[in-house]
């Protein structure tokens, strides 16, 4: 797997001085080089604008069908059960009607084969791949009882002596197909990361010939050393090397880079990341399978493909069930002959035994507590997308934060105002909000945001210029107001408090500097700001012994300083995109069972890597299409919240397993014949009356489920 080279965004080796700051109107980059490295990702100008790529997402539809198709086997079965019911001998005798009349038998026998292979085709060659694959679970369990049951009902309506298990037949095929179709509905299905991320890059491109001639070609055409130009505003289509114009990238999308980044010839630039404000012409240097973002899809993939398949619970219990059922059947059989029965009485006693051992609760067990749990889960703005892993989340270890605009908003906030020269700090940032009120900045809009909060009224601009590499400067109520870089201050020989400054600056703060009629009057320091609820989320995994850990691209100084307001127990900080994955597997290897949670593209090999990802619903399409489930309130305490429904909804399904299996501990032996010696046998309509009620309570047990 080949690194990702790419020296401008990369965490630690995009270095540079406090005086690189350039602050101009809407692309200043005031921002504080040596904490650039922020990994945030906002949407994106044009984050949904996909072009015309035709996607047709297979997984995704290919699951839409399947839903679809077991409502449709469902619904058809159900209404030829009808019939079969009212036909079936064993349950006229049980209402204590006789509605028979000639060849009825033979009308039942064709419905019933209809509903067999119609309904119970899934279950059959689902059986027979896992049977395939030597691990017999749910589909084996149904396939075994519904064959038997099949067979030898068709037996007794051809001469064999016995009674017929039609009408078992198709309410087991009807309940299993119920039970899976509400699994299936409750359960978002495919991932379709790959999709998305194939979104991110336009599908077209402006290809410069010699003469500078723009031609619009697709993007799979472009190739290496050709030329393209990229318009403000629109998505660089390929990876490659400015060789014009300079302009703000945003590649928070992909990088988790927070601020937007100032490039120029020399510089480059990222297939899908967004091109702010000015035109640049870039060389192509990567295409296909060698850019950024296609290795990107190819760690996704691997991660997923490596995800273990986990046996869910219902097939656990359904592989005993299936075992259960053959040795049963079999031991019954024997017992019947050697105590001297004919052999119709004694395959009676085992097709009995055999078709009562798949008990119809099993089929319900885990999709109705599936089904409440997800609603539970929706209505507390959590999405679950793969509920194997959703239900291993109870037994995490250690819960792993990307930093920005996960454990931090993903916006620059004021943290400090160090007034200068005996002014007040309200009157410094009333300054710096007027001159910055115009300007799109993200440190702007941090001061703006910050001076609302304080409710200070803002003054009005007479003039504006940007100073490039310096800052910005303008007249309010005709007094020169700038906002400035350290290196402006510096070359300037203005005095301020230096150690101030290098505590700020060594906790990874951003500072600008602000004067009035060119005196410094103060200092203003912003950071991305800490989410409350994360402090807040922190506390509680602590108090649950969850071990939680912070792993970002950002710089170590940012790093610790957010950690330590957070109480987090480890950072990993500088950790490339295509390194976070290996973080996790690293983590993982202390034999923990770990959740990430994370936002941005370079998140999504690590939410596909580790044991349960989730996704901050205000993140990239990307991430939570990787992820297991989606915090869509992008609240990290519903970390907690998840784990402590996992552990319930886990609770729950034991229960109803329980009872499904309760049934059978008790039915099996009973139908087996084990009292026959007093007289009591087990009839087969006791079976469905004892059946039905086991499927009543699981029913009702599920529902009693609460968030």
């Amino acid at each position: 797997m080949a690194k990702f080279k790419n020296e401008n965004h990369d965490g630690n080796t995009s270095k540079h001085s406090q005086d690189d700051h350039q602050h101009h109107d809407n692309h200043h980059d005031h921002a504080d080089r040596s904490n650039g490295e922020h990994e945030h990702h906002d949407n994106g100008d044009d984050h949904n604008d996909h072009g015309g790529h035709d996607h047709h997402g297979h997984g995704h539809h290919d699951h839409g069908d399947m839903v679809s198709d077991f409502k449709k086997r469902f619904y058809i079965s159900l209404i030829v059960t009808i019939p079969i019911l009212i036909l079936s001998p064993m349950i006229q005798g049980f209402i204590g009607v006789d509605w028979r009349f000639p060849a009825d038998q033979y009308i039942l026998f064709a419905l019933a084969t209809f509903v067999f292979f119609y309904g119970g085709w899934p279950f059959i060659t689902g059986g027979i791949s896992e049977l395939k694959d030597k691990n017999p679970g749910m589909m084996t369990l149904i396939g075994l009882a519904i064959l038997v049951a099949y067979g030898y009902s068709s037996m007794t309506v051809f001469g064999w002596q016995g009674k017929d298990f039609f009408w078992e037949l198709a309410t087991l095929i009807d309940i299993m197909l119920l039970g899976h179709w509400i699994e299936m509905r409750s359960v978002m299905g495919a991932s379709n990361a790959l999709e998305e991320l194939v979104k991110l890059m336009p599908n077209e491109a402006h290809k410069l010939d010699e003469n500078d001639d723009i031609t619009d070609v697709p993007t799979s055409e472009l190739k290496h050393d050709d030329n393209v130009l990229v318009k403000p505003g629109e998505k660089i289509p390929v990876d490659g090397t400015i060789y014009d114009g300079n302009s703000a990238i945003d590649e928070s999308m992909l990088t988790g880079e927070s601020v937007p980044i100032e490039k120029g010839k020399g510089d480059e630039v990222i297939g899908g990341s967004i091109n702010k404000e000015g035109s640049i012409k870039v060389t192509v240097e990567k295409t296909g399978e060698d850019s950024y973002l296609s290795q990107v899809i190819t760690l996704v993939k691997e991660a997923q493909e490596s995800k273990s398949k986990t046996q869910d619970l219902t097939n656990r219990a359904a592989k005993w069930l299936f075992y259960i059922a053959l040795a049963s059947g079999f031991i019954t059989l024997f017992v019947w002959l050697m105590l001297g029965y004919s052999f119709d009485v004694a395959l009676e006693r085992m097709v009995t035994v055999m078709v009562i051992t798949c008990p119809h609760a099993l089929g319900l067990a885990a999709p109705l507590v599936v089904a409440v749990s997800t609603s539970i889960s929706a209505k507390q703005g959590l999405l679950i997308r793969n509920r194997a892993n959703f239900e291993g989340a109870r037994k995490l270890n250690a819960v792993v934060f990307d930093k920005t605009g996960t454990l931090t908003q993903g916006e620059f906030g004021v943290t400090n105002i160090v007034p200068n020269n005996g002014y007040q700090e309200n009157e410094v940032l009333t300054w710096a909000a007027s001159l910055e009120q115009n300007s799109e900045h993200p440190i702007a809009a941090g001061i703006v945001s910050s001076s609302k909060e304080k409710d200070l009224e803002l003054r009005k601009i007479e003039e504006f210029e940007s100073i490039t590499g310096k800052g910005i400067e303008g007249k309010i109520e005709g007094k020169k107001v700038n906002v400035v870089s350290p290196g402006y201050v510096d070359n300037n020989n203005m005095d301020y408090d230096r150690d101030t400054f290098a505590k700020l600056s060594e906790e990874g703060k951003t500072v600008v500097f602000v004067l009035l009629n060119d005196e410094l009057i103060g200092m203003v320091a912003l950071a991305d700001m800490v989410r409350e609820t994360a402090k807040e989320a922190i506390a509680s995994l602590k108090e649950k012994g969850i071990h939680s850990i912070m792993l970002t691209g950002d710089n170590k100084k940012v790093a610790n300083w957010v950690a330590k307001q957070l109480d987090i127990d480890e950072v990993y900080a500088e950790v490339l995109p295509d390194d976070k994955a290996n973080q996790v597997k690293t983590i993982k290897s202390k034999g923990w069972e770990v959740a990430m949670t994370g936002d941005g593209v370079n998140d999504a090999p690590a939410l596909a890597t580790a044991d349960l990802g989730i996704a901050i619903g205000a993140g990239t399409d990307v991430a939570m299409e990787s992820a297991d489930v989606v915090l869509v309130k992008s609240n990290p305490k519903d970390v907690v919240s998840l784990m402590e429904l996992s552990r319930k909804t886990y609770r729950k399904m034991v229960q109803n397993l329980w009872w499904a299996a309760g049934y059978n501990i008790f039915a099996i032996p009973l139908a087996a014949g084990v009292l026959a010696p007093i007289g009591i046998v087990l009839s087969p309509a006791v079976g469905a009356v004892l059946m039905s009620l086991s499927t009543v309570v699981v029913a009702i047990n599920a529902k009693l489920l609460k968030a």
